[in-house]
């Protein structure tokens, strides 16, 4: 029997993994120009950081978390998200003693055994940054247009930033209370799922899918109607920087996000044309998740976007990457001396940082020549046993259909001075 890969995952191929590398390029580039810094946590932690930060109420802890338990009894979880694990790791690491804000991104694999469909994949690959340290509305501002820099100048259009604020431990209690008391003469009526959300996390119904359950939400209480002054005044200055900023926004009642740790700011950039699923990225305001894990009041606020879900969008808008050339030079050679003479050259070349490859196959220099236009190479340096006797060696120059002799000792030179290494 042919072993597959498992349900939910992908093999990307090397055609598909030079997008990703431009597509993870320009992301650290901005994240340079922003000032963050990058960190990289376990794949896997306690199943408990995950309960305690993402919230036991969460959809992620409670369905789709992959556990396991290793040699020594402890219960493990591969990381279904990247926050619980970066905040963990500020904190272990004592880096509230460092200078603050410190300004943190990752960038890696992520796992969640959910029904995959179009963006969505048990292992999937997510970029987040964080902020610790701050509690100034810029910092929720800095995250959003860090966010919005990066779909734009991906050249994506019909993007919406939904924002809004989910209050904070003061005021959503008083919220909470109202929401139930609307939805309690309809509860029975709620999907499965909400009903079991109207005792832990009732905020999170107003976010369901359900055709019937948004009917049955419809005039619920809105959440900004009800926060406390400082959560107004916060979420009043966090929109006036985004307006000063020229970045349309929607303000959206019904955003809560899906984790339990957010408080103040909520946002989502949404994208039409990929599916039921439009959001690409989510963030927000959580102060208090490094007390969740037993630290002092330190807080936060940040963002993830899945980069399936950015090919996804581009492939939806017809935008594509731009080729770069993948080969500098390519060594066509004829006979078992000039196999030898392109191997030592090909050493020397990529001494001088050029790309290069020779004829591994002992293929016909017909076919070698095919093969160095399939692979996009810029030049082709053709050796029989003339050359090697000359000194002098065929150079072909794939992109001007022009050919000449270079000397065997003009070659690193004359090459470094065309490619510009």
């Amino acid at each position: 029997m042919t072993i597959k890969r498992p349900r939910g995952t992908n093999d990307f191929l090397p055609g598909e993994t030079v997008r990703w590398q431009d597509l993870e390029n320009k992301l650290h580039r901005l994240c340079r120009q922003y000032g963050f810094e990058e960190i990289r946590t376990p794949i896997f932690e306690e199943t408990e950081l995950f309960a305690r930060g993402v919230g036991n109420t969460s959809d992620i802890v409670q369905k789709e978390m992959y556990v396991f338990q290793d040699m020594g009894g402890r219960s493990l979880a591969l990381r279904p998200e990247g926050t619980a694990s970066v905040a963990r790791a500020y904190l272990e690491n004592k880096m509230q003693a460092l200078n603050q804000p410190v300004k943190l991104y990752y960038l890696g694999p992520m796992f969640r055994s959910e029904r995959p469909q179009a963006g969505r994949y048990h292992q999937f690959h997510q970029f987040g940054l964080e902020i610790f340290g701050s509690n100034s509305y810029l910092a929720d501002a800095e995250v959003i247009c860090f966010a919005w820099d990066f779909y734009t100048s991906l050249g994506l259009n019909e993007l919406d930033l939904h924002l809004n604020s989910v209050g904070c431990p003061k005021c959503r209690p008083l919220y909470r209370q109202s929401l139930q008391e609307f939805l309690a003469p309809q509860k029975e009526q709620l999907c499965t799922t909400c009903r079991e959300r109207f005792e832990r996390n009732p905020l999170r119904i107003l976010d369901c899918k359900s055709p019937i359950c948004r009917e049955l939400s419809v005039g619920a209480p809105v959440m900004l109607d009800q926060v406390c002054p400082e959560c107004e005044e916060h979420f009043r200055k966090v929109r006036n920087t985004i307006d000063e900023a020229g970045i349309p926004y929607i303000l959206d009642d019904r955003l809560v996000r899906g984790l339990d740790y957010y408080t103040k700011t909520a946002f989502e950039i949404q994208i039409k044309g990929i599916g039921a699923q439009s959001a690409v990225c989510g963030g927000g305001r959580y102060d208090g998740l490094i007390e969740e894990f037993g630290g002092p009041a330190i807080p936060g606020v940040g963002f993830a976007l899945g980069l399936e879900r950015i090919f996804l969008a581009l492939e939806s808008q017809g935008i594509g990457f731009e080729k770069e050339p993948q080969l500098d030079i390519f060594i066509a050679t004829m006979g078992e001396a000039a196999c030898g003479k392109a191997f030592t050259l090909a050493q020397e070349l990529r001494q001088k940082n050029l790309s290069v490859q020779q004829d591994l196959l002992g293929k016909s220099l017909k076919s070698q020549l095919k093969s160095a236009d399939k692979q996009g190479a810029r030049f082709v340096i053709i050796i029989g046993e003339d050359e090697l006797q000359s000194g002098l060696y065929q150079v072909r120059d794939m992109a001007e259909s022009f050919q000449e002799l270079v000397p065997d000792e003009d070659l690193l030179s004359f090459f470094c001075d065309k490619l510009g290494k």
